[in-house]
């Protein structure tokens, strides 16, 4: 439910978003039909290329490692610039001399 309100949130604002890009209100529609478009012509083609994907241990398992990998990554990422931004609200008086 939640992410569905999100969408719809998202989805009751883009108009006015393509408008605060600089898009007339003759492009707008334009614009809503530009995303399901390129994912009916790009969609086949990523599955396409999927399905042929395979490695010695099976299909697409470096694929799964890899996105594993970045995942823990980014992770950890969240965490070190949660920590930096701590120490630097509590010890930022003596850290920038």
């Amino acid at each position: 439910m939640g992410i569905q309100f999100g969408f719809g949130l998202q989805n009751a604002n883009v108009s006015r978003i393509f408008e605060t890009l600089g898009a007339s209100i003759d492009q707008i529609p334009i614009l809503w039909i530009a995303a399901p478009l390129t994912g009916l012509l790009v969609q086949p083609i990523i599955g396409y290329f999927s399905d042929r994907t395979w490695t010695g241990l099976g299909a697409a398992v470096l694929t799964f490692c890899l996105v594993r990998f970045h995942h823990r990554s980014l992770w950890l990422l969240c965490l070190i610039l949660r920590i930096y931004g701590w120490l630097r609200g509590c010890c930022g008086s003596w850290m920038h001399r």
